[in-house]
Order: C-alpha cells, then structure tokens, then sequence
C-alpha cells in the first residue's frame, strides 16, 4: 500500500466523496439517515447516490423529496433489488474517489466521513470501518441489538462491536469507506449474492493483497428489524448466503460459522433419541436430552451476563432472540442451495461495466492532481436475466449482513 497524502481543513487537495446507498422497503429510517449523511462535517465536496428498488412502501418517494431539495442527492433505479446490484448501480453513478457506503438503518456520528478519509490516508487501506452500534428503541429491538453485538449472538467478531477494541487489520467491516480504484479494479460488489456481498468484497480485497481496517474512532449506529418475523428471516437468509461464501471460497468457513449449525443437529438429534427411546421403552436414552438442556441453561446464563444493563423486558426477550438467531441462521445454512456464479480475480461485475462517460464520470475529476488514477469503465446496470434472487430475501427491507 502507498499512503496518500493526509489531508487537512485547509488544503484544496481534500478528496471529494461519493456516499452510495441501496433502499428497498426502507421508508421509517431514510429521511434521518440522509440527514446525518448530508450534516457530515467534511471540508470536501460531498454527493450521494441513493438506488431505490422495488418497494411496498415510499421509499421512492421519500428519496425523491431529499433529492428535489438537495442537489447533492441522485437517485437511480435499482429494478433487480438487491443491495449489491444496488451499490453497484449506485457506484456507477458516483463521480469521486473515496467511496461511502450507507445502509438506510445506519445512522452516522456527525464526523464520520471526515475522519474515514483522514483514517484512509493516515493507514493507507483500502476501505475503512468501525463500530457497529446497534440501537434499539422497544424491548424487542433492545434485545436484538444486545444480541447482534455480543459473543453470545453471533459469536467473536474480533473488536469489530467493542468501542474499545484496537485500530488494525481485520477480515471485514460494517459498511466501509473505500478508495474508488480498488473497487473499480476488483469489479464493485459480486451481485450473485443476496446476502453477505460486503464480507465477499472485503475478502476479495485482502486476497489482492488489499487492506481492511477497523478503527474504534469510526462508529455507526444501527437500528435493528423491529419484528420477530423480520428478524429471524434475516438470519435465516443469511446463513443460507453464508454457505454459499463458504462454497465459493471454503478456505473461510470457520468454526465461528459452524458453531450454530452443528449445535442444532445435536440438539436435534439428541430430541430424536429421547423420543425414540419413549417410543420403544429405553428410557435410559432420555439422558441424551442433557444436551438441548445444557443448551437452554448456558444461553440463559450467558444472556443474564451481557443483559445486566438491559430494561427488565429486554432482559426476558434476550435468551428467545439469541436462541431464535442461532436457530435461524444454523436452517438457514444447513438448507441453503444457493451457488453464487465463480468469478476470477476483478471479474465479478465486469458483465455489468459500461463506458465510463455514461456513468456522469467527468474527464476534468479525472484529470484533477488529488484524484486518484483510475480506469476508463465503471459498474454498469445488472444483468436481469444473470439475476438468481429467492424472493422472501428481497420483500424485507436492504441491509448489510451482520454474522
């Protein structure tokens, strides 16, 4: 990697920044996270690209307002729906070098993008992130966030959630702030994937010798699902997608994403030798429901542990959530069938490129001694018919997968 100059308030070489964004079905959470976005203390120029898809709610309509008010906002159509065909519609659209990527339930600190690009120079990654803070507002959603943000839910994240964690490489991050020639060189986000194209997408970029680096100083602020159903399809999805990783690249299937999945077989099948020692008179094969019990006794424990703070009726939702995202995620992976297309190296969205003069890129950007040199062609409109899509993924609303 070779540092970039760091900026500063007073020099006219601060980058200019693209913030890109894919909504669907996202209309409660879009006006104040486009506030936060466009309130960003960021000395440079500033734009945002919003791909809407296909919505049951205002989602267009909202972004639409923003946009007639503001002429830093852009939307553009998303018709496939996903969040990667999104961000990469989105991306071909963008005009600038350092590329923000906003998911409509993250809110962001009001110097976020000003420090990521001063992060980005300081360390020379290629994308940055940082805390993932998920908040709540009813007893259900405190549950939830407490769940995705502690070891008992989704199991060790390497600091990514703790606000005290050390600044340094990591395998991924929450959302991320990228150099635009790193997404352009290994092809912007693989559009195969319903879920978990940000962890693919980082993954591709330490393969290329790339660096993802997580730094404390950096927080967003996430609102989870406010419903069971919501939330449990999306863990469910995205263990179904996370298999689907794991197929494409099998060398990343660690234990952290086997735990839940080997747990409920041997939950399963220790429920299947009690009953069928029940059924043929051994009732000594009953013992073997130790283990769904031990079970159910250390989620307990553990959500009594990390709930301490918790209001008492968040506290009583935490073990169900934690059981039902464990639960979620594991069917999810053991059913998935998902093969996601295999690509090499910077051929992920090479169907999908298109002049760059067509992408708004302007020649004078390019020309421009603090831009970053980069190629001719960017992220073009996805492909309909290469579109695989399991619609119960596509009707809840866009989001960024968090394991």
């Amino acid at each position: 990697m070779r540092p970039a100059p760091a900026p500063s308030d007073e020099s006219p070489g601060w980058p200019a920044v693209s913030v890109i964004m894919a909504v669907r079905n996202d209309a409660p959470y879009l006006r104040e996270t486009l506030e936060r976005v466009l309130s960003q203390g960021c000395p440079g120029t500033l734009e945002v690209i919003v791909a809407v898809g296909p919505s049951h709610d205002d989602t267009h309509d909202v972004v639409a307002a923003v946009a007639a008010t503001d002429p830093r906002v852009r939307l553009v159509d998303n018709p496939v729906g996903t969040t990667a065909s999104g961000l990469n519609a989105a991306l071909a659209q963008a005009r600038h070098d350092v590329v923000v990527r906003v998911d409509a339930r993250g809110r962001l600190t009001p110097d976020y993008v000003r420090r990521a690009v001063e992060i980005l120079a300081e360390t020379g990654a290629d994308n940055v992130g940082g805390v993932f803070a998920a908040r709540g507002e009813t007893p259900l959603e405190h549950a939830i966030a407490r769940a995705m943000t502690t070891w008992l839910g989704i199991g060790s994240s390497r600091g990514r959630f703790d606000a005290k964690g050390t600044a340094g490489p990591v395998d991924t991050v929450y959302l991320g702030v990228f150099r635009r020639a790193v997404l352009d060189r290994l092809g912007g986000y693989d559009e195969s994937l319903v879920r978990g194209e940000d962890w693919e997408l980082n993954y591709r970029i330490r393969q290329a010798g790339g660096t993802v680096w997580y730094d404390p100083r950096l927080r967003v602020d996430y609102r989870p699902r406010p419903t069971v159903a919501a939330f449990v399809e999306q863990f469910y999805s995205n263990g179904r997608w996370r298999r689907a990783i794991c197929r494409r690249h099998p060398g990343t299937c660690s234990a952290r994403y086997l735990a839940a999945p080997l747990t409920m077989v041997v939950c399963a099948a220790a429920a299947l030798v009690a009953a069928c020692g029940a059924l043929v008179g051994v009732p000594t094969l009953s013992a073997a429901l130790v283990l769904p019990a031990g079970y159910v006794l250390l989620v307990t424990a553990g959500a009594a542990v990390v709930s301490r703070d918790l209001p008492w009726r968040a506290r009583l939702w935490l073990p169900v959530v934690v059981s039902m995202i464990h639960f979620a995620w594991a069917l999810g992976f053991l059913t998935s069938r998902e093969k996601p297309h295999v690509t090499g190296p910077g051929q992920v969205g090479q169907r999908h490129r298109h002049d760059q003069t067509k992408c708004g890129r302007e020649s004078a950007d390019r020309a421009r001694p603090d831009h970053t040199s980069l190629d001719d062609t960017c992220l073009g409109q996805p492909d309909l018919a290469q579109a695989s899509l399991d619609q119960s993924s596509l009707d809840q609303s866009s989001t960024v997968s968090v394991e």
